[in-house]
């Protein structure tokens, strides 16, 4: 009748309780598949000890103001926080893991013994996404089943990196892909890390390539 009421009192007085519309949240992990799945390598691993040991990988999705979604792979080189790869595509198809990972290898270079470790998605477990690790020499790694800890760094990275950003709804995937960059910048280049003894991701890295 046009009178502001509290959903409680409505509840108390004519025990009518208003039904609250969830927003619409993309499903970005498809576990459930009989691609084949890798065991873990992190449990009874120690800590990685220097960089291009452990790589961890996961994706996430960002909103676009046509109430559409873009989907971000990213994937981090867990020993020093680094971003070593990322990509942001308009769809689960166009493989955003699989060009995060080419990008991460073309950059990086990594050695013969690598881990790469993500959870159990489908994008993770197809041929062409194993075969390119297998020609990289890397070991792959995945979470144990409906174990979300298992790779809580990246879950955390993401988190952050979301918080930092600001990230609104983009107008186009290009405009996503230009805040990214830049972030991606800031992040290696500009943001000290706690865990790094407040030192930059590349100013660490420099001093670890000095005591080799």
């Amino acid at each position: 009748m046009g009178h502001p009421c509290d959903r409680r009192k409505v509840l108390e007085t004519l025990k009518i309780k208003a039904i609250q519309p969830k927003s619409f949240v993309p499903e970005t992990t498809d576990s459930q598949h009989r691609l084949g799945y890798s065991p873990n390598l992190l449990l009874d691993a120690d800590a990685p000890t220097t960089i291009n040991q452990v790589w961890v990988e996961d994706i996430t999705y960002i909103p676009m103001t046509d109430a559409t979604f873009c989907y971000m792979a990213m994937l981090m080189d867990l020993f020093f926080r680094r971003i070593v790869g990322w990509h942001l595509d308009n769809n689960m198809r166009g493989q955003p893991v699989l060009k995060a990972l080419r990008s991460a290898i073309k950059e990086r270079q990594p050695g013969v013994g690598l881990i790469h470790h993500s959870d159990r998605r489908r994008q993770y477990a197809g041929n062409e996404y194993r075969s390119l690790l297998r020609r990289a020499a890397v070991r792959q790694s995945m979470s144990r089943p409906d174990n979300c800890y298992d790779n809580a760094f990246m879950e955390s990275g993401f988190g952050t990196i979301k918080n930092e950003l600001e990230i609104t709804d983009y107008a186009s995937m290009a405009q996503g892909r230009k805040e990214m960059s830049k972030y991606t910048r800031y992040y290696v280049y500009e943001r000290r890390h706690s865990s790094l003894e407040y030192r930059l991701p590349a100013q660490f890295e420099q001093i670890i390539n000095l005591k080799k």
